[in-house]
């Protein structure tokens, strides 16, 4: 059983779909959850939820895209249960628009929301942690960072989070602090509410996994949770062959498309393609 009794947590966008299915999650399992939404309205309402199910829980909407504002949204969780242990960077804004019509606008406001603020949000959790010596950020990316049509932009910040994930992985291993993300497929309004897709209650189990004590050999990876199936996503890495040469003409690497990467391209627009193991 996963008991987050002790966890003080932070969850964004949290006001409602996937966010609000974790932090309903996260009281329910004995966190102290702090629910934030930019919708204060939204972000109350779960907060009370929670509350009337017997948890501890604060409301505090805040603009993320704001560095002040996110830094007073780890401060309350700090001023409120005394610490901070868990960072869900939820928060997201979405669009569905093939490339040709994407504009500056949607990019920048993409950007400000999926990529800034989920920054904002964990480099003001970061300190308090590593002072402390404990913490766990989780990510939320998506597979649409794969590449999907319609998707290009709002995937590239997700890919952009996923990079993070790697990155802060990496430093913050051996001082406490473990970051992982999710990459979740369920029926929310972003998703339009397609009944075809899991409950949002359903991707909940992961994030509370990732936010646990279980979990503290886990970092730097990506979840693929989408109801029944359950995964890890690869990392970015060269596939085998690497060819070799001293300096590489155009005539060399037009031969070697020729001969041996072209047929060994990866497929694109795809969400899962399986490796079978892992080569050293």
């Amino acid at each position: 059983m996963i008991d987050l009794k002790g966890h003080a947590v932070v969850i964004t966008g949290a006001g409602q779909g996937l966010g609000a299915a974790y932090a309903r999650a996260a009281g329910a399992a004995g966190a102290q959850v702090v629910v934030n939404d930019i919708n204060a309205a939204s972000a109350e309402t779960v907060a009370e939820e929670i509350r009337q199910a017997g948890g501890l829980a604060v409301a505090e909407p805040r603009d993320i895209r704001d560095f002040a504002a996110a830094e007073a949204l780890i401060q309350r969780c700090i001023s409120e249960f005394g610490a901070i242990t868990g960072l869900v960077n939820n928060a997201a804004l979405f669009v569905d628009v093939p490339f040709e019509q994407s504009t500056t606008d949607q990019v920048r406001a993409l950007l400000e929301v999926n990529v800034v603020g989920l920054f904002n949000c964990a480099r003001a959790a970061v300190g308090p942690m590593l002072s402390q010596g404990r913490g766990s950020i989780v990510n939320v990316t998506s597979g649409a960072h794969t590449g999907q049509p319609g998707l290009s932009t709002y995937g590239a910040t997700k890919g952009a989070v996923a990079s993070f994930t790697y990155g802060w992985s990496g430093e913050l291993r051996d001082r406490g602090v473990r970051v992982n993300a999710v990459s979740p497929m369920a029926s929310t309004p972003m998703s339009h509410n397609n009944p075809a897709l899991a409950r949002a209650e359903t991707i909940a189990p992961a994030v509370l996994f990732l936010l646990s004590d279980r979990a503290k050999d886990i970092t730097g990876q990506i979840v693929r949770l989408t109801g029944k199936h359950l995964s890890i996503m690869c990392h970015p890495a060269n596939r085998a062959p690497v060819l070799e040469r001293e300096v590489w003409t155009l005539e060399t690497v037009a031969e070697a498309f020729e001969t041996t990467l072209a047929a060994n391209q990866l497929p694109t627009n795809v969400v899962t393609y399986e490796i079978a193991s892992i080569q050293s």
